[in-house]
């Protein structure tokens, strides 16, 4: 009977490199989820500033929200959704999930923040004044705006290195659904 320090010393290796893989798909998973929770909440904080902002424009002025405004409206709450069918789809309906498909979407939310952050940046540093409540949100809808891309910019990075480093493999199962095994060729007589 071998000790533990024996078998240890034979194989030094093989435990650390198993528990290394391991602790690298949970650590993965704990990073990207808790990427998931920090776009979601930061969402909510874009759609309120943003629509703060707009409510401001269509009920004290005789004129509508930059389109500026309106566009971290919409990235707002694409993101919102998009973040549930990033986590709904791979979980409730896996055959229709594509990992393509959700890197896309996840590159396509961080290119609408920069744009988003960027337009409505440059309409701040034309304006030729800029005080009051209603300047303040639009301020931190930038930097809110910032905060959602550089987020999106980190997940897209880790689905990226994901989806390159293991591949894209569909499932072998063959089976039909309800567990009934596929139909066999008979034998010519």
């Amino acid at each position: 009977m071998t000790t533990g320090t024996h078998r240890d010393a034979r194989y030094p290796q093989r435990i650390p490199r198993l528990l290394q893989s391991h602790a690298n798909m949970y650590s993965s998973n704990i990073v990207v989820l808790g990427l998931r929770v920090a776009q979601f909440t930061l969402g909510f904080v874009v759609l309120g500033l943003s629509a703060y902002v707009a409510n401001w424009y269509n009920v004290d002025t005789m004129s509508p929200p930059p389109a500026q405004i309106d566009w971290l409206l919409f990235v707002s709450l694409f993101t919102i959704i998009s973040i549930g069918v990033l986590e709904g789809v791979p979980k409730f309906a896996p055959r229709f999930f594509h990992p393509y498909a959700a890197l896309s979407l996840e590159f396509s939310n961080a290119l609408f923040y920069f744009a988003g952050f960027i337009a409505l940046s440059t309409l701040m540093s034309n304006l030729p004044f800029c005080r009051g409540s209603v300047c303040s949100a639009a301020r931190a809808d930038v930097a809110f705006g910032i905060f959602e891309f550089l987020l999106w910019v980190a997940s897209t990075i880790i689905t990226s290195r994901d989806i390159f480093k293991k591949g894209f493999r569909r499932s072998n199962n063959t089976q039909a659904p309800l567990g009934v095994p596929p139909m066999k060729e008979a034998l010519a007589p």
